[in-house]
């Protein structure tokens, strides 16, 4: 049987229960909220998902991130699932005399989702009253840390860093401004080596770079806003067609090797 290349999700849907081993859904798959396993569905039947279904899974679970790239966080970063994460959470962070925390939901983007508190005991009394939902990320607050977003698309690569006196939240989704920055390479060689681990074929990166020049990884998305970037929405399409064409090529090799 011809392998398959599917390229648009109301093909996939259609067409979902016969693909098999060899064929490729290329772009990200279009999920409701629960629908998750379907990725591993297909990837267990051997479909090859382009971008990988480890990195569309990431992008969409903050939670997942810190379970993948955990070594690369802030130190004491946490994903907390639930009351027992919480309370072990709670006993590390007095050990070792935290006080102020941050708490990201777990889907959220442009930084709506993200709150500091003044200690965890007030992350504690929300999430066992359930006005704080699980699950989510816990991390100690850093204080004057700088903000760089990393966009990396093939041989393409761009950093800024957005800022707001009046907001510890950056982004300039809650009022931040950006300003075009170069990039280090240990900074560089963080951004590959997490998109390595999450297979990402492209990236936006978001880094925290703490007062004492030390760099973090915040988060990582296949695809964020542009807006602040030198890119221009053209552009960016067109290198990530490219990187999908090179699948393709590197695809249909295969199916025809054999």
């Amino acid at each position: 049987m011809t392998s398959q290349l599917i390229t648009d999700n109301d093909t996939l849907r259609a067409r979902y229960q016969e693909l098999a081993e060899g064929d490729l859904v290329l772009g990200r798959v279009r999920l409701k909220t629960g629908e998750e396993p379907l990725l591993l569905d297909l990837v267990e039947r051997g479909v090859d998902l382009f971008p990988s279904a480890l990195s569309q899974l990431a992008s969409r679970s903050k939670v997942l991130q810190v379970r993948l790239f955990g070594a690369w966080m802030l130190p004491r970063t946490i994903a907390v699932c639930d009351l027992h994460d919480l309370m072990a959470a709670v006993n590390l962070y007095h050990a070792e005399g935290i006080g102020r925390v941050v708490t990201k939901h777990c889907s959220r983007h442009a930084g709506m989702g993200i709150h500091l508190w003044p200690t965890i005991e007030e992350v504690y009394t929300q999430a066992s009253l359930e006005t704080l939902p699980f699950p989510f990320v816990l991390q100690p607050f850093c204080p004057d840390a700088r903000d760089l977003r990393v966009v990396l698309l093939g041989d393409y690569q761009e950093a800024y860093q957005r800022s707001n006196p009046y907001n510890f939240r950056h982004n300039l989704h809650c009022g931040g401004e950006s300003t075009p920055c170069s990039l280090e390479e240990d900074q560089l060689a963080l951004c590959r080596a997490v998109m390595a681990r999450g297979r990402f074929p492209y990236a936006h990166l978001d880094l925290l770079v703490t007062r004492n020049g030390e760099s973090f990884l915040s988060e990582i998305n296949l695809r964020g806003g542009i807006r602040g970037a030198r890119i221009s929405p053209g552009e960016y399409q067109e290198r990530v067609e490219a990187v999908h064409r090179q699948h393709v090529e590197r695809w249909r090799g295969r199916v025809a090797g054999g």
